[in-house]
């Protein structure tokens, strides 16, 4: 019976946002790769595509102003961004459906991952809340 208790009372304090822990995100441009920590303790290291040359990401810190798990870009011909997680007016971090050039610079400026990935963080930031993350974007 105790035990029951016991991890009722857990699981309720890992899911609640009032008691989430803080999320982590760095996007490092040079590596084209995205780190994820929850309170300090690294869970992933992703590839990402950031903008190109003529559409840089920016860089800085962070927190999200909006999120949407379906989305379709308004200025570049309905371009699907899967689990956008946006930072910055128009950008976004977000899945792709162009895997294939994660790794190297590609985007018009959001961060793109694939759409396992954006799934997984998006999952993240709704479990804890996006009160809860912070993202650095570094050159």
């Amino acid at each position: 019976m105790f035990r029951r208790f016991l991890i009722a009372c857990v699981m309720a304090l890992l899911t609640s946002p009032a008691c989430a822990g803080n999320i982590a995100v760095l996007v490092d441009i040079s590596d084209q790769t995205m780190s994820v920590q929850v309170d300090g303790v690294p869970l992933h290291i992703w590839r990402v595509s950031t903008g190109r040359k003529a559409h840089r990401t920016p860089t800085g810190f962070f927190h999200p102003t909006r999120m949407a798990a379906v989305y379709y870009s308004k200025k570049y011909d309905n371009a699907p961004m899967p689990h956008a997680i946006f930072f910055l007016g128009g950008f976004a971090i977000h899945g792709t459906e162009y895997v294939r050039s994660l790794g190297v610079p590609a985007s018009h400026g959001c961060v793109r991952l694939h759409p396992s990935n954006a799934a997984l963080l998006y999952s993240l930031v709704h479990q804890y809340g996006a009160q809860n993350l912070s993202i650095r974007i570094k050159s």
